[in-house]
């Protein structure tokens, strides 16, 4: 299955979730992130249990320090 992250597609063998996504495919630490898929916000305490689907848009979004 394809899935777009950040605008860059990816092939997925299987349907997974947004951890599996986040340190397979991304391999982005899990601290200081948002992800939202198909422009919804998941809660980080969901991010296990909520499978990505084929065609799904995800997006990251990195926390940043500044002033």
């Amino acid at each position: 299955m394809d899935i777009t992250v950040n605008q860059k597609t990816y092939s997925l063998s299987q349907v997974c979730s947004v951890v599996q996504m986040l340190r397979t495919v991304i391999q982005h630490p899990l601290t200081g992130i948002a992800v939202a898929v198909n422009q919804q916000i998941i809660s980080k305490a969901d991010w296990g249990n909520y499978l990505l689907q084929p065609g799904d848009q995800v997006t990251i979004i990195k926390a940043t320090q500044g002033g």
